[in-house]
């Protein structure tokens, strides 16, 4: 199987406090150097708290922000921030609120001609049968086509999102929390949608999601994000059942489940890492409980774990040891 997507040493700072003159007062390192690999095919669920660095990594993916450093290889060739189109016509992004992710001003047709018009130069003809083409696949009807984005329900407008990704015939999807904005009915719908074009146009898929159920259920491998550093990745069945990295536990056994009182797995007093001021060693050594010292000196590199499962610990969640 080839390679759809490589990311190698890619990192995002962002200045803070800047200043007429000299340096910035200083630096948020919102992605540290991240390497992975998606192969052709297959869905890559990204996960992590909130201000982990999921979205931020996937707007530098589709050119929506300039890497710090590092390289993004689509396909075998790497892309140049300085061409957006080039990101276009590769990997399109799905945003999580489908409504304002939508231009309010246009029609859906003039929403779904732009890629058409400025990635592909179609003729006006073909345009209007590939627009008709792209509504069948996503099962909306072509009298949408002349109606405003305020018009639609959240899933009518996310299956547009989904049709003006297709328009622009990237093979790789990025789906940035597509459904955590729908009722759960209307998830269902959409997820299954997203399967059923996966397989029939041979789409690659990375999700990213806060919903764990959710990205197991939809993902071949995981990749788990935690302070801007990917900290363990598997396949999906392996990360869930038997995570190896603590805070991919501690996510675990935070996620809600019929049957279990509800019960936070950290204390109040918990704090997360200075993003300004960032701790020696590992990021996560102050919430975990199996932190020794050397977790305070040395930044743990991904190791394997056994079955192409990685985790970035120096004292890893033993095999046995499941999720509760």
């Amino acid at each position: 199987m080839s390679a759809a997507l490589k990311l190698e040493n890619l990192t995002k700072d962002f200045p803070v406090g800047k200043r007429m003159f000299g340096p910035p007062r200083g630096v948020v390192h919102a992605v540290r150097p991240v390497t992975l690999t998606v192969e052709t095919g297959e869905t890559l669920g990204i996960v992590g708290e909130s201000g982990c660095g999921k979205s931020t990594l996937a707007r530098m993916l589709v050119g929506l922000l300039s890497p710090t450093d590092g390289t993004i290889e689509i396909e075998g060739a790497a892309l140049d921030n300085a061409d957006p189109s080039e990101f276009g016509r590769k990997i399109q992004y799905v945003f999580q609120d489908p409504i304002s992710s939508l231009n309010p001003r246009k029609t859906i047709r003039q929403v779904m001609e732009a890629p058409l018009k400025h990635l592909h130069s179609m003729p006006k003809a073909r345009r209007r049968e590939r627009i008709a083409e792209i509504f069948d696949a996503v099962n909306l009807r072509e009298e949408f086509l002349d109606r405003y984005p305020h018009e639609f329900s959240g899933g009518q407008a996310q299956r547009i999102g989904i049709a003006r990704a297709l328009a622009a015939e990237a093979r790789i999807l990025i789906l940035d929390e597509p459904v955590s904005a729908l009722d759960v009915s209307v998830q269902a719908q959409v997820l299954n949608l997203l399967a059923r074009l996966k397989a029939e146009l041979g789409l690659t898929y990375l999700f990213i999601s806060h919903d764990l159920a959710v990205v197991e259920a939809v993902s071949d491998r995981v990749a788990v994000l935690y302070f801007g550093a990917v900290v363990e990745v598997g396949r999906a069945e392996d990360v869930f059942r038997a995570p190896r990295h603590p805070y991919t536990k501690l996510l675990a056994d935070s996620a809600p489940v019929v049957g279990r009182d509800l019960k936070a797995p950290e204390g109040r007093e918990t704090e997360l890492p200075d993003p300004l001021n960032p701790p020696t060693g590992c990021a996560f050594r102050a919430r975990c409980p199996r932190a020794v010292d050397r977790c305070a000196a040395e930044d743990p590199p991904l190791m394997e774990m056994g079955s192409g499962q990685l985790a970035a610990c120096f004292n890893p969640v033993p095999e046995g040891e499941a999720a509760k």
